[in-house]
């Protein structure tokens, strides 16, 4: 556990700390979700302290175990340069990209190292503290394997704290297990050990998980005006606190209903990564179809191929909508998908019944689908 008053003894030293923030680029985009500690390294920033972002290129190659049952997949050096990129562009959408106010760096820059460096690193840990963690023990008491790759990730995540002589580390409560032991790594190394400061983790759409690309329930930061002031449209009446204390730092207005709390936390998420335009254009555009009822004055077409005069929805409403295809069958099964205003179910529908018509799902998102073949 970390000490009591680590972080009021950092900030009583009197100099600007060094405030640490790790990202593997695993996925094309971020999300709201990153954004809760990238507000929190903001605030830093704007507090005078030293801010330094690593781009994890070389943990991504492992891929954060934290929250799964399995190995991640491994990436290919292409994506991995790819997603770092646009993860670069969209973090500046929240902290000042300034030179003077911001360290960026990626880890490859010190864990590409030798075979000595790495016997030094894995001989600060043993294995007993590593398989505390608590998603480790998990798949140990339900006999699932657990590859020695996965158990050198919070080691490398450690070893980013001692190459950047971290103050402190921020992250997200998932994280705790690997900040903290970033500190007896730091300790390890003849370091003074960092202080850990985790933030709450912003649950998805559907309302019971945090938010994920993989699981097709995140706000996307380069989503369009429209779609992410539709997405927060469809956050759940419960989640609204949390979602304006960790996005807007502040409650929702006591004097809002829901329904007005929402459009009031999405039009500000809209301005923010947008510009408060888009905002009204949003917002007017979601009156004009769910409050006024009428159908939107021009609807994005999409192509999608037949097979034998069949068209398989799991996989159109995945390609059309970005979604997994074990996503799309949750969403036939749940009725949250319609062909016009028709409820659709059926895993395969012939062509005809398709062709030409509005496929939509909930009550935000429209495609005119096109068949071929």
């Amino acid at each position: 556990m970390l000490p009591a008053g680590e972080l009021e003894r950092k900030l009583a030293l009197g100099r600007p700390l060094r405030v640490k923030l790790g990202i593997d680029p695993t996925a094309p985009d971020i999300h709201l979700g990153h954004t809760v500690v990238l507000g929190k390294l903001r605030a830093f920033q704007d507090a005078g302290h030293t801010v330094v972002l690593i781009i994890g290129d070389f943990t991504a190659r492992v891929g954060d175990p934290s929250g799964r049952s399995e190995l991640r997949p491994m990436l290919s050096a292409e994506q991995i340069e790819e997603n770092a990129r646009t993860y670069q562009e969209q973090a500046f959408k929240v902290i000042d990209p300034d030179p003077s106010r911001l360290e960026l760096r990626r880890n490859s820059e010190w864990l590409d190292m030798d075979m000595a460096a790495l016997l030094a690193l894995v001989r600060t840990t043993t294995v007993g503290q590593l398989l505390e963690r608590d998603d480790f023990a998990k798949r140990r008491a339900r006999s699932e394997p657990i590859s020695v790759l996965e158990l050198l990730y919070p080691l490398m995540q450690g070893y980013d704290s001692v190459a950047v002589a971290a103050d402190l580390e921020l992250g997200g409560t998932d994280q705790t297990f690997n900040l903290l032991l970033g500190r007896e790594i730091q300790r390890a190394y003849g370091q003074e050990p960092q202080a850990v400061l985790t933030m709450p983790l912003l649950i998805g759409t559907d309302g019971s998980e945090k938010m994920s690309k993989s699981l097709g329930n995140q706000i996307g930061v380069t989503d369009p005006p429209g779609e992410m002031y539709g997405r927060t449209m469809s956050v759940p009446d419960e989640l609204l606190a949390s979602y304006f204390e960790l996005l807007l730092n502040r409650r929702p207005p006591a004097e809002l209903g829901p329904r007005d709390a929402k459009r009031l936390l999405a039009h500000e998420l809209v301005a923010r990564f947008h510009a408060p335009a888009a905002a009204d254009s949003a917002a007017a555009e979601w009156d004009r179809v769910f409050v006024k009822r009428t159908e939107p004055e021009q609807i994005d077409e999409a192509t999608v191929l037949a097979v034998d005069g069949n068209v398989h929805m799991p996989a159109v409403i995945a390609d059309v909508f970005g979604v997994s295809r074990s996503e799309a069958r949750r969403l036939l099964s749940g009725g949250a998908v319609h062909l016009d205003d028709e409820p659709v179910h059926e895993l395969d529908l012939g062509r005809e019944q398709v062709d030409g018509r509005v496929l939509r799902i909930g009550r935000r998102q429209f495609r005119r689908l096109r068949v071929d073949g």
